[in-house]
């Protein structure tokens, strides 16, 4: 679909409504364990990214419901948010790959990690 670079948060949020239509407040909770707390998004950020998103057709609105007395509105993944959430992914996964096999490769040489001096 496309080439160009998915940020870490947009991968996030993509990669929680694979599992199916949230709201806002879920997406940021899934976002937090999805990235091992690193990556905590504020109300202000997810609902940018959820416009964009959504201008850019990989998201749209699912649905709106109130609970509590605040109103709740779901989004979900559209298939061209799949398609590039999948893309993403496996240009990922083939990153790291190479990384690992780069690195296996490393350490079977001698002195892994050690300085080289200039003979």
């Amino acid at each position: 679909m496309t080439t160009k670079e998915m940020r870490e948060p947009t991968f996030l949020i993509l990669t929680a409504l694979a599992g199916g239509r949230k709201h806002g407040y879920a997406l940021i909770a899934e976002a937090d364990e999805l990235s091992a707390h690193r990556v905590q998004l504020k109300v202000g950020t997810l609902y940018a990214a959820l416009d964009r998103l959504a201008a850019e057709g990989l998201v749209e609105e699912a649905g709106d419901e109130v609970t509590d007395g605040r109103l709740r509105r779901y989004y979900a993944l559209t298939e061209q948010g799949a398609t590039a959430l999948s893309e993403a992914a496996e240009r990922s996964a083939r990153i790291a790959a190479e990384a690992q096999t780069r690195l296996n490769r490393a350490r079977n040489l001698p002195a892994f990690g050690a300085k080289v001096s200039a003979a």
